[in-house]
């Protein structure tokens, strides 16, 4: 009874999984695609040179500062806006999707299998008139010795 149990838990994970993905709550851009952009930290924005110091204080109360105000704005925007924009994208990249299954490829196959139908004509046409032409000239012109000679 409960081997059956496990398989059939076994069995609803996998109709889950096949819907909906496990994703990585850790790593949550596992191929980097926003590794250079947007890695932003305070030393990239705000430095000081040597002789121009503010003081110490303000100096970690800027940095303080500036590191919580990314952290919660970036939060809020998130939470406020990220489902909407997700919808968003989601949308356009299934028209995106969509369009390239139900229309692009069809349509590349169709210039395709048309495109070889006029390259057989071509081809043929070529070896019917070009062809013969071409053997003529040749045997013709195949008895011309060309000698070249530097004169001094």
């Amino acid at each position: 009874m409960a081997d059956q149990y496990q398989f059939n838990t076994n069995e609803e994970k996998i109709v889950k999984d096949s819907h909906t993905k496990e994703i990585d709550l850790i790593n949550r851009d596992p191929k980097q695609i926003n590794e250079d952009v947007v890695k932003v930290d305070f030393e990239d924005i705000i430095a000081e040179p040597d002789g121009t110091h503010s003081l110490d204080g303000v100096w970690k109360l800027s940095y303080t500062t500036f590191t919580v105000s990314k952290y919660w704005c970036y939060r809020i925007l998130s939470a406020v806006f990220g489902i909407p924009v997700a919808l968003l994208w989601g949308f356009l990249f299934a028209c995106i999707s969509f369009c390239h299954i139900w229309a692009v490829v069809p349509c590349i196959k169709s210039c395709l299998i048309e495109s070889q139908c006029i390259s057989r004509i071509y081809s043929l046409c070529i070896q019917t008139f070009c062809d013969p032409f071409f053997e003529a000239l040749g045997k013709i012109f195949s008895s011309v010795h060309v000698a070249l000679r530097k004169e001094v």
